[in-house]
């Protein structure tokens, strides 16, 4: 499979990601983006986006990599298309597919021959590509085949996450379709799930709603568990322990943010509502979510009243640590009612410079700049640089030495001992600890 050449339509997180592996695979790999200003960067070797290892991947086969601004050089240098272009919500709650659609309207114009296939890798709603197959038939464009192959990638591990799948899903409408695109997938040895493409659309969808649901459910647990004196984590422990619960996305917090898990509930909960069914589930879901967010500032207030003309230091912007990706970033939220009580509001991230556009937010050159007489802290995104600041050392630095730890990040015990006021989401302060949970 070698011999296969590949387009892939957006450098996104996704489609660069992909791309790049598939290079790595051995493939001859085109990227195609719209932004002039990405393919120049990629061009001269680049990277528009922060995902760790990427860049080095892209060194080393660089070879098999050419960057594009024009479909139709794509098209002509590729047998498979790979398209990973965003739908993000619209108004309407529906996800947006205008770029999905005007991926196909271009396809049109340049053509195609039989042995091209469209790979739809964007998450789209389950009838997308059964509209796309009709638009591809009306546009003369019959022998293009075409399939679903959902991605299940994180942003932080994206590499390791395809190199090492769980499992690869492709969707067809012919068989012989889906073959050759699981056959890209083959030395990577892993479970190839090949179905109908609505069935394809909706793993993505249930997937993505299913983890959004352990996510609220162990942020209820943890308010639960604040209110009756239970520490959420031992609890979290306890719970994963079952094989059949797992203990992955049992870490309570401020809610999960991201270009994937808010915009794919809200998705699914849109298109069942156009179906005319009422996924009742899925907006205690959504709500949840939003409603832990700003649980922080009740916590805030509880330690220092009212919060208005008080400097509040958030640390961490980007939605998750591993990537500058600031969609539904929690930081956002935090940051915007902040300002709204009338607090000072400075924050630090590793690689995110600013809070899109955010007015009123002050962007410190550094933790310790932040943190330096700031009334309250915020743990919003538990990177490494900020974990393992030295701690003790920093209760001089603040006003107040309150920390909110909105991800669990830090240790309890060990911030009291410090001279921290310190709260976490669901945990309890070391002298309520009993002896077992202790040990």
């Amino acid at each position: 499979m070698s011999d296969v050449r590949i387009g892939v339509i957006g450098a996104g997180y996704v489609g660069l990601v992909s791309g790049v592996c598939l290079a790595a695979l051995g493939h001859e790999v085109c990227i195609r983006d719209i932004d002039a200003g990405k393919i120049d960067a990629l061009t001269a070797k680049r990277v528009p986006i922060h995902e760790p290892g990427l860049e080095a991947l892209i060194a080393t086969h660089w070879q098999r990599l050419t960057f594009t601004l024009d479909l139709e050089v794509l098209v002509a240098s590729s047998d498979i298309l790979i398209v990973a272009v965003d739908t993000p919500p619209s108004y309407s709650g529906d996800a947006d597919l205008s770029r999905v659609m005007a991926v196909v309207d271009e396809l049109g114009a340049v053509g195609g021959d039989p042995r091209h296939i469209l790979a739809m890798k964007s998450t789209v709603p389950v009838g997308t590509g059964e509209r796309v197959r009709s638009q591809l038939d009306a546009r003369g464009l019959r022998q293009v085949g075409y399939v679903s192959n959902p991605e299940f990638l994180k942003e932080g591990t994206a590499i390791a996450d395809f190199m090492h799948p769980d499992r690869v899903v492709v969707g067809a409408f012919r068989p012989g379709d889906a073959e050759r695109v699981a056959a890209l997938y083959a030395p990577l040895g892993a479970p190839v799930l090949v179905t109908s493409v609505p069935t394809a659309e909706m793993v993505k969808y249930a997937s993505n709603a299913f983890l959004a649901t352990k996510i609220s459910f162990i942020n209820e647990i943890a308010n639960v568990c604040e209110e009756m004196g239970a520490d959420v984590a031992i609890v979290a422990d306890g719970m994963g322990m079952d094989p059949r619960i797992g203990a992955s996305f049992l870490r309570p917090g401020i809610g999960f943010g991201g270009s994937c898990f808010p915009k794919d509930v809200a998705a699914l909960k849109q298109l069942a509502g156009n179906s005319g069914y009422h996924f009742q589930l899925l907006t205690s879901v959504i709500e949840v979510n939003e409603l832990q967010k700003r649980r922080v500032i009740g916590k805030l207030k509880k330690h220092l009243g009212d919060i208005r003309g008080r400097r509040i230091a958030l640390l961490g912007l980007a939605f998750k640590p591993g990537t500058d990706d600031m969609r539904e970033a929690a930081s956002l939220v935090l940051a915007g009612r902040l300002l709204a009580e009338g607090a000072q509001v400075v924050g630090w991230d590793p690689v995110v410079r600013d809070l899109n556009g955010l007015a009123g937010v002050e962007i410190a050159a550094s933790p310790h700049a932040a943190l330096a007489g700031a009334d309250a802290c915020v743990i919003v995104t538990e990177w490494p640089e900020i974990v393992g600041l030295d701690w003790p050392g920093l209760t001089e630095t603040m006003r107040y030495p309150v920390v909110i730890d909105g991800r669990n990040a830090l240790d309890p015990a060990a911030m009291t001992r410090a001279g921290f006021r310190y709260e976490g989401i669901g945990r309890l302060p070391d002298a309520m600890l009993g002896a077992g949970d202790r040990e």
